[in-house]
């Protein structure tokens, strides 16, 4: 039997990693080069000329003196670590199948909880920004899902109480097989949120294929061709040729979840599953994952501890 080409890619290894991004030097370097791949541009007045100061990390434009740092306008600002344990927690988040937890994160990085905390939800943040600008197009497979285990005393099914709802959707190719997905949070599913999530997310022109779920046919607010497909209830359902992908999805996030964390709260959910998602899109070079992500770091905004714990509820 053929072994999957995704799934044995050799990706990164820890001594590779090391003898790249081992060094302050290399990762102040490395981060300058991403950021202005052109060369120094004064962000405030754009004048290229430009000095580094010997006493601190820091660029100062030879025309209007203002210093600037590497770090500033962007995800890493502020920060107290080191550049070299933010690159080393790049790498353990992106190079671990089912994700990390904060945890184990922070053990192995030697840091504080807090630290370790702070810095997954800001990696988390820059994954789901960056991925929110894409749009499934073609083939979509939709289904709707749950995240929350069960609770003593309350009635199963839709609408319990401490459950999260959410989309879960799969670009398929006309073969069927999976291109990218998107796993968002609703509010409820309803027609005014199936309408409001496909305007975001799907191409006009889509053919989009569901369950007999009413709210769906809500897409075509988008312009898209609804597929619907009454699958009834039970364990037969998950065993639609149709959904295949999309049940394959929800299986390997719930999976994943279950493994690397005891609980997760409501409000930071969506960055959750949007750390799943970006590993997913990206999964045919698991190599080239690391240097992505590190290299839109520098273009997210800063996201300071207090915005973090606002969340996305």
């Amino acid at each position: 039997m053929a072994r999957n080409k995704v799934q044995f890619q050799k990706g990164i290894s820890f001594t590779q990693f090391l003898k790249e991004y081992g060094s302050e030097e290399q990762c102040f370097n490395a981060l300058c080069q991403w950021r202005w791949p052109n060369g120094f541009c004064c962000p405030r007045y754009g004048h290229d000329k430009h000095c580094d100061l010997s006493y601190r990390k820091l660029k100062q434009c030879n025309r209007w003196r203002r210093q600037t740092s590497v770090t500033s306008r962007t995800i890493f600002y502020s920060i107290k670590l080191s550049l070299t344990t933010w690159f080393l927690g790049i790498f353990l988040i992106t190079q671990d199948k089912k994700g990390i937890s904060c945890m184990e994160l922070s053990r192995h990085l030697g840091i504080s909880y807090n630290a370790a905390w702070r810095m997954k939800q800001k990696l988390m943040q820059v994954m789901m920004e960056r991925d929110h600008q894409y749009k499934l197009s073609g083939f979509v497979e939709l289904d709707e899902a749950y995240l929350g285990g069960e609770r003593t005393g309350c009635k199963p099914g839709r609408g319990v109480k401490g459950k999260t709802p959410f989309v879960a959707a799969v670009e398929t190719t006309r073969e069927g097989r999976p291109i990218r997905i998107k796993l968002s949070v609703v509010k409820g599913f309803k027609n005014s949120e199936i309408s409001t999530w496909s305007k975001k997310h799907l191409c006009s022109g889509s053919t989009v294929i569901s369950d007999g779920l009413a709210c769906f046919n809500a897409v075509k607010d988008a312009g898209c061709a609804h597929d619907k497909i009454v699958c009834g209830g039970g364990r037969a359902s998950v065993y639609e040729p149709e959904f295949y992908w999309v049940d394959t999805v929800l299986g390997n996030l719930k999976s994943a979840l279950r493994s690397a964390y005891h609980a997760i709260r409501v409000k930071y959910v969506q960055r959750y599953l949007a750390e799943l998602q970006y590993r997913f899109n990206r999964r045919f070079d698991l190599s080239a994952l690391i240097l992505r992500l590190i290299f839109v770091s520098p273009c997210t905004p800063p996201m300071p501890e207090r915005l973090l714990k606002v969340g996305l509820a």
